[in-house]
């Protein structure tokens, strides 16, 4: 029987003293030019009043953000999402006691959804979060949610880590999220979620809901791939993600039947790319990564994520199965090659891609698009809408395979052949994991 009423009261605010102070909210600022009307979009709108007609000039109105940040280190370094500062032409923080600053971007990662900023205090120390590992949380853990809903003002909610590893929710490149029912709604985004020991434990990213208003469904970043992307933030320049080299399936209870596992758990290798950290370590298609560096891997996103947030040069060690027996193997990762380089070409004239903008697959960009690691020939990137490539129904990810019975190797070979000028052209298009063909009148 509890012994006082010390003993019966229960509160989260002794943590809540430690942690709030290092919440701050974000806001952003960016001008936004825009068409003054459809109309001016067309030439003979614009030759009739002119280039410099007020009813052609583009207006332009200011777009502002709201959210929240995280800060994690005394010198002002701070995290938040990358939405919430997307293309902002300017960013404040407000500290928990009013004060403002003027905040730099030191990076911003659009694939992981997350930035992370700098104010300048001047010799200042301010209160921050130190990082938690995400691994050592469990499903029932009790939770802090810090930031600013609605922009009503710095509020805390309670709940339980309700599911790890939810790779389900597509708000972002690497998918791996702690799902909790701790109350988070628009202005969340990027606060803090934590532990009952003060530390950071994930950077509130997501709801999922029908109303706009939490249903109990908020998703986070973990701490892992946050403490990777601090990592580098001071180097500057290109962010650049080691690269396993294979691509894959997840283990269905189907397949885990066939391939005699007993559970479904893992990752089926369908394709390893030459040369790849995955070919070097003996990685073949038909085997089953069952866990790096002893973390099991549910599906290819938890494998993505797991390398994404080891270091390029670093060693992993994959638990591989096949054929009724399990080893372990050893292998460096490294970072994708840009080979052959990209040659970017945005394509125009009298032919059906015209309107597109084409590349070369090497493992750097497929890795970057989200696309499988041995794809190779040339990718479409980008369609303008406008376009007969738009009209014909091509689209990104979509693989250039075949041009009138001549297969499609580079952006080079594609050019030269779309110089010539056929009766009809006979196309063939890789969309995932089909082979499209496709006849066009000249």
């Amino acid at each position: 029987m509890p012994q006082s009423r010390e003993q019966v009261q229960l509160s989260f605010a002794p943590v809540v003293k430690r942690t709030a102070p290092a919440v701050v909210n974000v806001f952003s600022r960016r001008t936004v030019r825009s068409a003054a009307s459809p109309l001016t979009q067309d030439p003979l709108f614009r030759r009739f009043f002119g280039e410099n007609s007020p009813f052609v000039a583009p207006t332009e109105r200011v777009q502002r953000s709201l959210g929240s940040g995280v800060i994690v280190a005394a010198d002002g370094t701070i995290v938040t999402n990358h939405h919430v500062i997307k293309d902002a032409d300017e960013i404040t923080i407000v500290l928990a006691d009013r004060r403002e600053f003027e905040a730099r971007v030191l990076r911003s990662d659009e694939r992981v959804d997350l930035a992370v900023l700098k104010i300048d205090m001047h010799g200042e120390r301010l209160p921050f979060l130190e990082l938690r590992d995400s691994d050592e949380l469990e499903v029932g853990d009790m939770v802090l949610a810090i930031g600013n809903p609605f922009g009503v003002g710095q509020t805390v909610t309670s709940g339980i880590v309700s599911a790890l590893a939810r790779t389900g929710v597509g708000v972002s490149d690497f998918r791996f999220f702690i799902q909790t029912d701790a109350a988070i709604n628009p202005g969340n985004s990027g606060g803090a979620l934590v532990s009952l020991d003060g530390r950071l434990v994930g950077i509130n990213t997501a709801i999922f809901s029908q109303s706009g208003g939490s249903v109990g469904l908020g998703f986070a970043i973990p701490s892992l791939m946050v403490r990777t992307v601090l990592a580098g933030a001071g180097s500057g320049g290109k962010i650049v993600r080691p690269w396993l080299g294979a691509a894959g399936q997840p283990v269905t209870a189907e397949l885990a039947q066939s391939l005699a596992l007993p559970r479904p758990m893992g990752v089926l290798i369908k394709s390893v790319a030459p040369n790849s950290p995955a070919a070097r370590a003996g990685l073949r298609a038909g085997e089953v990564v069952q866990s790096i560096n002893g973390h099991e891997v549910e599906d290819e996103e938890a494998l993505r994520f797991r390398v994404a947030t080891l270091p390029v040069g670093s060693t992993a060690r994959l638990a591989v199965f096949r054929n009724g027996t399990s080893r372990e193997v050893e292998t460096v990762l490294t970072a994708p090659p840009e080979d052959p380089p990209r040659s970017t070409t945005d394509l125009a004239g009298s032919h059906p891609f015209a309107g597109a903008r084409v590349a070369n697959l090497s493992p750097a960009l497929a890795d970057e698009i989200g696309m499988d690691a041995a794809a190779r020939g040339v990718v479409i990137l980008a369609v303008d809408r406008r376009s007969p490539a738009a009209r014909l129904g091509f689209s990104d990810g979509d693989i250039i395979a075949g041009v009138n019975g001549k297969a499609v190797t580079s952006v080079a070979q594609l050019r030269e052949l779309l110089d010539q000028r056929p009766r009809q052209w006979q196309l063939q298009i890789r969309r995932r994991d089909k082979l499209l063909s496709l006849t066009v009148g000249a």
